[in-house]
């Protein structure tokens, strides 16, 4: 089975409306990698009772199938992080879930966040899980 990763985009400020057109453009960046099978939209989960609404995807998120392989992994977490550097000084910051462990990138500096992406992708290139 591949690995599905859970991806939460957030931007000092932004409205629903903003927070879909950052969500598309970074959509099309990781459609791009040879590496990711698919990027789609996370459903936002059961809607309340008596709600006529269905299908709701949750703004800002992204559901992306990036396969077993650890250079896949790392290869959307580059991405990722190369998009965010493009938005400096928006107050952009990005959660990453994968097998309950999360990644989240935002304003730290470009070591610290380079030695929590190691650390998260070694950890699911094992298939380990956080204690």
């Amino acid at each position: 089975m591949d690995r599905e990763v859970r991806l939460h985009l957030s931007e000092e400020d932004a409205d629903a409306e903003r927070l879909a057109v950052l969500t598309g453009y970074l959509r099309a960046e990781l459609l791009r990698l040879d590496v990711v099978e698919e990027v789609s939209a996370l459903p936002a989960g059961e809607p309340p009772p008596g709600a006529r609404v269905f299908d709701v995807a949750t703004v800002g998120a992204l559901l992306i199938a990036v396969g077993q392989s650890f250079e896949g992994l790392r290869s959307v977490v580059s991405v990722i992080r190369d998009w965010l550097s493009r938005g400096e000084g928006t107050g952009r910051a990005v959660r990453l879930e994968l097998g309950g462990d999360t990644l989240e990138l935002s304003q730290a500096s470009a070591a610290d966040q380079e030695r929590l992406i190691e650390l998260f992708i070694r950890q699911h290139a094992t298939g380990e899980t956080a204690s």
